[in-house]
């Protein structure tokens, strides 16, 4: 079973990896034969060569740096804040009461758009990427929480109960168990929307950052070096999705989606 599982997981990545083969070599033909000006779209060589020149100079790790920093306090700061809530949401009615018109309102909304705000107040380094990072990915976190956390099924809560189990011995034992695969799905629809507003934020306030760098590269007309920001951003998140990945497999490895073969989280 072991050496079956590797080569599906192999075939797996194989047939993902060639919609991205197919786009990179689509790019190389299209400037290659000049389909396509090298000012709007640069060759990949060049993109690799600014990659390796911006890397050997330590400003694209130092940027990817910033950016990793102000995602992951951004995104921890709402992870605990958004699942106690929601949690809390789910087991008091007057905590629903009062929070859930405020998410109503908030979920949607583009919180982006309070970035202004947060500059006058904060000025335009770590402070305001962090605060719209924090608001733009807490209520997802909220919504699905307390979705996870009413959803439990309630003879479970009545059996408990009924054992003489007590209100903070339930919450641990029963409810957060139960409504954890939910909890860790809001988590990992909440990580990239706080990478976005991140880099967005950065790209339009400054102070360094991947967003910052590639503002700053569109501004000096350098594609090859826009390009290069544009793949870093691309593997930060990647990899910032895959940790999340592997962290939620590690996480639920009791539950019964990681006993079946072949599913993809």
């Amino acid at each position: 079973m072991g050496r079956r599982d590797r080569r599906t997981r192999l075939a797996d990545a194989a047939l993902g990896a060639v919609l991205p083969l197919l786009l990179l070599a689509a790019w190389e033909i299209a400037t290659r034969f000049a389909l396509v000006s090298s000012f709007l779209l640069p060759r990949p060589g060049a993109v690799v060569v600014r990659l390796a020149e911006e890397i050997a100079a330590g400003t694209l790790p130092a940027a990817a740096g910033a950016t990793l920093l102000r995602l992951t306090v951004s995104y921890g700061i709402a992870a605990v804040v958004g699942v106690g809530l929601g949690i809390a949401m789910a087991r008091l009615r007057t905590v629903r009461w009062v929070l859930d018109p405020v998410v109503s309102i908030a979920l949607p909304s583009p919180k982006i758009s309070l970035l202004p705000i947060l500059v006058l107040w904060f000025g335009v380094f770590d402070t305001p990427k962090i605060v719209i990072g924090v608001l733009s990915c807490v209520f997802p976190i909220v919504a699905g929480t307390a979705a996870g956390a009413a959803g439990v099924d309630r003879h479970l809560i009545w059996s408990a109960e009924n054992l003489g189990t007590r209100p903070g011995a339930l919450l641990w034992r029963v409810v957060l168990p139960a409504a954890l695969p939910q909890i860790v799905t809001a988590l990992q629809v909440a990580l990239p929307i706080a990478f976005i507003a991140v880099v967005v934020a950065e790209m339009l306030t400054g102070g360094g950052g991947l967003g910052g760098g590639l503002i700053e590269a569109t501004r000096l007309a350098d594609p090859a070096g826009a390009f290069a920001h544009l793949v870093a951003i691309g593997v930060l998140g990647f990899l910032a999705m895959a940790a999340l990945r592997r962290l939620r497999r590690f996480i639920l490895v009791w539950h019964e989606e990681e006993q079946r073969q072949g599913v993809i989280i």
